[in-house]
This record gives structure tokens, C-alpha cells and sequence, in this order.
């Protein structure tokens, strides 16, 4: 029993004849990552909330997402090709029921092979963890070569993530199932009846000639609303079976409305006297200047650095009260070289650059430790939080140019950073340590 559907085409030879070299690399490909997936969804799963597995655990988890947005992409190609390619025809030697099963089959492979993917997209655009029963948002990427946008709507609909989770584990093992049996029926064909239907598929093989079945019109509508039933049934029951205990949803998506018109309260620069006024101006060399935050994620220390920020810096030494500092940072440029990181701070319980695009850092206190070393008494403003900061660093002029090096802790929780998916610390530590390296020219 061969799964995939036929058409009432022939060789001129009258024998059944081989798939195209498209439709065999596109199901080679489709078969060898959807096999790749069975043990790596299995594995995953289980090894998450483990300390010692988490983060080989969540890099699985991008993995596993790339490979069924690929998978999607891969059986939409595959049903493009097959409604526009003629494929061989059915063994005329086989039964009547293999025959309705075969073609069954094939049209629940290519639900489930859509489904699937379909409803992990649900899942992880819901931004709920099942296993904890809590709040996660993660980003997507596809390989970390580009971000894969979730979608609309669907945030903090805790009942959806249960139950479209649900779905697909129950599509993945009825697709399990299926694969079994298209292995068996493959075998059949090729060591008991001899047909060559594996030839059709393997180029390597020797094909054998048979005479073809032609099925009669009309009688395509039972197979292929038999496959759809089999696949919407598993799915309803896997939904119906992992629905929570009645719970409010929470509506995440209203930290990424549109925003009204928002205050950001920062402490007021004082007006400069005459001699305050002096304090010499710096022009920041943005190639030999970086700001740099690290933490963990997932039990691995991540490096990140902020692509776009200004400043406006004046500062002398021997004029303090007239020396002040006002740095602005593009939020949404923070880079960290993965790319699900990045999508994930840009994000509303992040930074939530799209409604508040800028973080600010402004001074105009500052106070000699002696030496080289200063601190500037400070404040730090991110999306609508300000808080207090005392920024120690150093100074150290050359001619006309000076090097300042500063390092600073925060506390995401006093700036409200990931605190609905990850209020302990379960997942991104709590202090997020700051490091400034500027090197300024006078103006």
C-alpha cells in the first residue's frame, strides 16, 4: 500500500513510473525533519524546568520552532506541486480498501503536516507556559536569521495555549502513528508485492512494471473528507482532553496598544550659573564607545550592547556644579547575537520599544572619590519607570580627549523588565550589570 495519491497517469510503456525530482526531494526533506522532531519534542518537554538541561532545553525549543515553520513552508510547496504535477497511479493489484486507506492516509499527512505547525504558532503566540501554568513570552526566530512576528490577538489567552498544546501533541502522535504505517505499507509493497511502488519514491531502486488504477471520478470526496475528519478529530480531542481548570485570561496585548500620550518624569537639570556654565563640552566617539549589559538567561551568561544611543556630556572636573550628562538609547537597537533574545526585549513587558522607543540616563550631580574615580548621582528612565542611580566610573583625560569607564547592577524589577512571564528570576537573572566605556573629544 502505497499513501500517496495518485493520478490516472502512465508511462507510455503502460508502467507505473517514477515521482518528479522535485516532489522526491520535497518529500524527503519534509519526512527527515519531520522525523527529527518526534525525538526532539519528546526530550524538550521533559528537560525545560531543569536546571541542568534548561538552556540546552531552550535553544531545542528555537530549533524546534524553526523546523516547523520550515515544515509549513515546505507542505504548502508540496500541495503547489502535487495540484500541478501529475503523480503515478496506484497498483491495478491492489485491494479495494488498501486503496481507500492509501489515499486516506495521504490526505491526513498533509492535514497533519500543516496542522501541526499551525498550532505551535497558536501555542507560543499565546505567551503561556503550560507546564508552569504561568505567562512566557518568547520571541521567535526563524534560525536566528530573522524574526518570525506572532500572531494578532492571541496574547494571554491562557485556555488557547492549553488547548492548542493540546492539539498538537495529539496530531504529532497521530502523525507518529502515520508514519509507522506508511513505512509498513512501503515494505509490503516492495519485498511482498513487488510492485515498485518504493521505486517510485527511492531513485536508487529498480522500478517494476505494473499495470495502474485508475479511481473513478467522483470518488476523491470520501478519502479526502475521511483524512480531514482524522485529523480534526484528534485535534479536537487533544484540545477538549488539556483544557485548564476555568481561569480570567490576562490580556497581555494591552502593553502593546497604541499608546496615549505619555509622561516621562525626569529630574530636572538646574539652571547653570556663569561659572557653572563652563564646564567643557564632549563630543562622544560613538566607533571607540559602546554600552554593554550581561546577565543569564536560561542558566548562560549573555553579552548584549545597544546599537543607536546619543548623549549630550558636559563635564570638567574642576567645575562639578556645572558639569551634567544627558544619554538617550534607542531600546529597540539592543543586540545580544540571538535572535529570539532580541525580538523577545523589543517586546511589550520589555523594553516595549514600539510605545516607549527611548531609555534615558540624566545627571547633574556629580562628586570626586578622589584620583581618577568620580560619581555621578543619577537618574535612569525606562518605558514609564524612573528610578534613582548612582553611577560610579572614571575619568581619564589625554589632550583633547578623555576615557570614561563606568559599571553599574539593575534591578529589572524596579524597571518593571520581564517581571509578567518572569517575576523570580526563574528564567533572566534579576541584576542586569551595566558597563560604559566612552571616549569623547572637547568641542
Amino acid at each position: 500500500m502505497n499513501i500517496h495519491s495518485r493520478s490516472p497517469v502512465r508511462s507510455a510503456s503502460g508502467t507505473g513510473r517514477r515521482y518528479s525530482s522535485v516532489a522526491i526531494i520535497l518529500h524527503w526533506a519534509t519526512a527527515l525533519l519531520v522525523i527529527s522532531m518526534i525525538p526532539m519534542g519528546w526530550w524538550m518537554v521533559r528537560a525545560i524546568d531543569k536546571p541542568g538541561t534548561q538552556q540546552v532545553a531552550y535553544q531545542l525549543f528555537q530549533v524546534h520552532k524553526s523546523i516547523g515553520f520550515a515544515i509549513l513552508a515546505l507542505t504548502l510547496l508540496r500541495i503547489v506541486w502535487r495540484l500541478t504535477h501529475p503523480v503515478p497511479a496506484l497498483p491495478a493489484g491492489m485491494k479495494g480498501w488498501e486503496r481507500l486507506l492509501a489515499r486516506i492516509t495521504h490526505v491526513a499527512f498533509y492535514g497533519l503536516l500543516l496542522a501541526i505547525p499551525l498550532t505551535g504558532w497558536v501555542y507560543v503566540s499565546a505567551g503561556w507556559a503550560i507546564g508552569t501554568d504561568r505567562p512566557l513570552m518568547v520571541a521567535t526566530s526563524w534560525f536566528g536569521l530573522f524574526a518570525i512576528p506572532h500572531l494578532p490577538g492571541l496574547e494571554g489567552m491562557r485556555s488557547l495555549a492549553f488547548g492548542a498544546m493540546g492539539a498538537h501533541a495529539y496530531m504529532a502522535y497521530g502523525g507518529a502513528l502515520l508514519i509507522g504505517l506508511h513505512v509498513a505499507a512501503a515494505l509490503k509493497h516492495h519485498f511482498l508485492d513487488r510492485d515498485g511502488v518504493l521505486a517510485q519514491m527511492l531513485p536508487f531502486l529498480r522500478g517494476t512494471n505494473h499495470d495502474d488504477h485508475h479511481a473513478p471520478a467522483g470518488m476523491a470526496l470520501l478519502p479526502r473528507s475521511a483524512g480531514i475528519a482524522f485529523v480534526m478529530l484528534i485535534g479536537v480531542v487533544g484540545c477538549w482532553l488539556h483544557l485548564p481548570d476555568p481561569r480570567a485570561d490576562i490580556p497581555i496585548a494591552a502593553e502593546n496598544a497604541a499608546p496615549a500620550a505619555v509622561s516621562v518624569s525626569v529630574s530636572p537639570v538646574a539652571s547653570a550659573s556663569a561659572e557653572e556654565a563652563s564646564a567643557t563640552a564632549w563630543t562622544i566617539d560613538k566607533a571607540a564607545s559602546s554600552i554593554h549589559f550581561g546577565g543569564t538567561h536560561a542558566g548562560k551568561t549573555f553579552d548584549g550592547h545597544f546599537d543607536e544611543w546619543n548623549g549630550d556630556i558636559r563635564f570638567d572636573p574642576a567645575n562639578l556644579a556645572g558639569s551634567k550628562a544627558v544619554i538617550t538609547v534607542a531600546t529597540i537597537s539592543a543586540k545580544t547575537g540571538d535572535a529570539t533574545q532580541e525580538g523577545s526585549l523589543k517586546n511589550g513587558e520589555w523594553f516595549n520599544s514600539a510605545r516607549f522607543p527611548e531609555a534615558r540616563f540624566e545627571t547633574s550631580s556629580f562628586k570626586s572619590l578622589g584620583g581618577d574615580r568620580y560619581e555621578a548621582d543619577a537618574t535612569l528612565t525606562i518605558k514609564n519607570k524612573t528610578i534613582p542611580l548612582i553611577l560610579p566610573f572614571t575619568y581619564k583625560p589625554q589632550g583633547d580627549t578623555a576615557a570614561v569607564e563606568g559599571n553599574v547592577e539593575l534591578d529589572r524589577a524596579a524597571l518593571d523588565l520581564g517581571m509578567f512571564s518572569d517575576p523570580a528570576a526563574e528564567w533572566v537573572s534579576k541584576i542586569i550589570k551595566v558597563r560604559i566605556a566612552v571616549t569623547a573629544r572637547k568641542r
